[in-house]
């Protein structure tokens, strides 16, 4: 048995997002597995999906919210044992999740795309061991006042803390591309192509803008990012 999990906090995203990545979850994956969502209002979500408390997070995080993924290093996570994908809201699941379980490594997670030289993940989605790595958020509880003097946001404090262990794995790169990076042609074949899925990618990451349903039907945030309707995303993101 393993576990899939996401969070959902506030109202940046609605049930239908759990719901869908739920959806997806299931359509890609063979082995034993819970799906659990950590949230603050369960309402409108399926009942398919477990529904978890937000873990315990003492600390004020301010404007950038995602720091309460570093709850998720909890021991113990809930009622939770064992090898643990998270993976954020805003993704679309294109392939196989299996080989994420498969993957050697104490936890790993995305090679951070926009900075290639430095030990930065993207915690889009990471793999870890259900309460194996307490000290990452006993540290910043701790600390947190001057580590976030030091970091930039929840990604970099994670990579760092467990690389300084000697833990962290990236997956292969092809597995999770960014549809910003690796899918959306340059300016202007963005406004002729729709955007193709990449060989070998499995997820692909939504961040920023367009979200899932904006790259489905098409949009245009930015001239130069202009998003003709995607084909591939409809279909998945179901």
């Amino acid at each position: 048995m393993v576990n899939i999990i996401c969070m959902k906090w506030g109202t940046l995203f609605g049930p239908e997002t759990v719901n869908r990545l739920g959806s997806m979850v299931r359509r890609h994956i063979k082995r034993p597995h819970r799906f659990v969502c950590f949230t603050d209002n369960p309402a409108g979500i399926d009942s398919e999906v477990e529904i978890r408390p937000i873990p315990a997070f003492p600390v004020v995080s301010g404007p950038d919210r995602c720091w309460r993924k570093i709850a998720t290093f909890g021991s113990p996570l809930s009622d939770l044992k064992g090898p643990t994908l998270f993976l954020d809201l805003d993704i679309v699941i294109v392939d196989s999740l299996d080989p994420f379980f498969d993957y050697p490594g104490e936890v790993c997670i995305i090679k951070e795309w926009a900075r290639p030289n430095e030990p930065t993940g993207n915690s889009s989605v990471y793999r870890f061991e259900a309460g194996a790595h307490p000290y990452v958020l006993e540290r910043f509880v701790r600390d947190h006042d001057s580590i976030r003097h030091q970091v930039s946001n929840e990604q970099e404090y994670i990579s760092r803390e467990i690389a300084g262990r000697g833990t962290l794995t990236y997956w292969p790169d092809a597995w999770c591309p960014s549809f910003k990076h690796h899918c959306l042609p340059r300016f202007p074949m963005n406004w002729l192509r729709e955007a193709p899925l990449p060989a070998g990618a499995r997820v692909v990451i939504f961040h920023g803008h367009p979200k899932p349903d904006e790259a489905a039907a098409g949009c245009c945030h930015k001239l130069w990012r202009k998003v003709r309707p995607t084909q591939w995303v409809a279909r998945h993101y179901v």
